[in-house]
């Protein structure tokens, strides 16, 4: 299979200086670039698949190019991520047992979100309902209080307490505690086999479970060094009443606890057999670094570190008959601008104090594997690495008059932005009010990097644009959220403003610098939240 794909690399790479040249002669480095990444060639660029293994090799063979000195497995570019995959099959189901049975069917009625360790149970596993699923003694709040879990699975709604109160399950913004990966061990904790998660605010309509249903489609992969995830099931709301049959209390019921906020948990009368069918794979997958070396005596010991996620979603449920999910914005345009930052900075590299590590990480889809793997097993001692700086997406609607730093107001990182935005003449804008500024920070590369206690940062062009209002601008990026993002129609049909492009990594490259040349120590502010992950 490795030969198989090296032939098909020396192929794409005979493509590729025959093909270069049929650009016009005023196409960016960065166009070429994403005209690959984002082409059906790399099949999506999938974790684990041999279109991802293409783009590594593709990555590597340009940082190779550009004179970075690798970073990874025995003198080369790749850091290699022992994973486990598991995908379940079509005929996977799960059977209901109260008075009569009740058959659900995968796609239907459920996803997997973990396919964890006890997948197959001959015998019926009973049920709890534990209102949202979380224990937080700190908050004086445990749905598992009243209620004996071990050896059953939990059944839980989506979310947390409602809050004004920021000392209070972080007040009106999600914390930790909102997450199925928490609410996921917390149960586990208890000596619950599975959890069954109900996604009462994200799936109000059936296209939010079409949408859901694309999403989990793909395999759950996870790293091979942990522990198996807890078996986890994704239930669509239209089949949740079929498990609260002759209970002492109805699902309506229950819907009314959650308006009121008033949870009370309990276990149901109807029991569940699991009878799950899947394919698992043992592999690796590599994240691809290089380094340059900073020129300052005191500082080119510490190292900043620049993100972007390789890898996207591969092939998965057909859309209008196009399976392959190609990723053009998210995140092929990202590590274009990456690789082009590798570049700029290696062909002038005596201008940096600190060194900078550019990482492309893959697995970012499926967890923020690869980030996480590597400030687990960082090539350098972790307490070296001063600071994250993550690309994913970049400015493609129009060119900007503002940029919004996510993440930046938690540390020193925030006055180094203010200043790169002056020199630049350019505004400093907080997230637009109609997006999620919380959870802006909680799902790309940058949250591995500040749970690691690294001070990180995602820089994003604000909406403030040249030729757009803010009307037309927000109504730009709900489109392409809501039918382009994670779907095969993220692809290289797609407007993008290359000027805007060109901008953004100028803004990018000279954040870079003031970064890698401050005199300042960079840290966490006393106020963040992850200032506790200092080691």
């Amino acid at each position: 299979m490795v030969k198989c794909c090296n032939k098909i690399f020396l192929f794409l790479l005979a493509t590729i200086f025959v093909t270069q040249a049929n650009y016009p002669q005023d196409s960016t480095t960065i166009k070429k670039h994403l005209n690959y990444l984002g082409s059906d060639l790399f099949e999506g660029r999938g974790t684990g698949t041999i279109g991802g293994e293409l783009t590594a090799k593709y990555l590597a063979l340009y940082l190779n190019k550009y004179e970075l000195m690798p970073m990874g497995y025995e003198n080369t570019f790749y850091q290699y991520i022992p994973m486990h995959g598991i995908k379940p099959k079509d005929d996977s189901k799960i059977i209901i047992v109260n008075n009569a049975k009740d058959t659900l069917q995968i796609k239907k009625d459920f996803q997997f979100y973990h396919v964890g360790g006890r997948t197959f149970a001959p015998n019926p596993i009973s049920i709890v309902f534990g209102g949202f699923g979380i224990s937080a003694p700190e908050f004086n709040y445990d749905d598992y209080a009243e209620v004996n879990v071990e050896g059953k699975v939990v059944l839980f709604f989506e979310g947390e307490p409602s809050s004004n109160n920021p000392e209070y399950f972080n007040g009106i913004y999600p914390s930790n505690y909102s997450f199925a990966d928490t609410k996921q061990k917390i149960a586990l904790s208890k000596g619950a086999i599975g959890t069954i998660q109900v996604p009462t605010y994200s799936c109000l309509s059936d296209s939010d479970w079409e949408k859901l249903n694309q999403e989990f489609f793909f395999e759950d992969i996870s790293l091979a060094y942990l522990p198996t995830p807890l078996l986890s099931i994704l239930l669509n709301p239209k089949s949740v009443s079929l498990l609260f049959k002759d209970s002492e209390y109805s699902f309506n019921t229950v819907k009314k606890m959650l308006e009121t906020q008033e949870m009370k948990s309990f276990e149901l009368k109807s029991k569940l057999l699991l009878e799950p069918k899947f394919n698992r794979r043992d592999f690796v997958a590599p994240n691809v670094v290089g380094y340059l070396q900073g020129n300052d005596d005191d500082l080119s010991n510490e190292y900043v570190v620049v993100t972007a996620h390789y890898d996207h979603l591969g092939i998965g449920l057909p859309v209008e008959r196009d399976s392959i999910y190609n990723g053009v914005l998210d995140n092929a345009i990202g590590v274009s601008a990456l690789l082009e930052l590798a570049k700029l900075f290696s062909d002038n590299n005596s201008s940096i104090k600190r060194s900078i590590i550019f990482l492309f990480v893959t697995g970012e889809e499926k967890g923020l594997l690869g980030s996480s793997y590597f400030v687990d097993h960082p090539p350098i001692p972790k307490d070296k690495i001063v600071a994250n700086i993550n690309i994913d997406g970049l400015a493609v609607i129009d060119d900007f008059n503002s940029i919004v730093g996510i993440g930046a107001e938690f540390s020193t990182l925030e006055k180094l932005l203010i200043e790169t935005a002056k020199k630049n003449k350019l505004n400093v804008d907080e997230i637009p009010s109609e997006f999620d500024s919380y959870e802006s920070f909680l799902h790309s590369d940058q949250l591995a990097f500040a749970l690691a206690g690294i001070p990180s940062v995602l820089l994003s062009e604000g909406i403030n644009y040249i030729n757009l209002n803010r009307t037309e601008a927000i109504k730009k990026w709900k489109d392409y959220i809501n039918y382009k993002y994670h779907t095969p129609f993220d692809d290289l049909t797609q407007s993008i403003n290359y000027k805007a492009v060109n901008h953004h990594i100028k803004i990018l490259h000279s954040f870079i610098m003031e970064v890698a040349n401050s005199d300042s120590k960079i840290e966490w502010k006393s106020s963040s939240p992850y200032k506790r992950n200092v080691k």
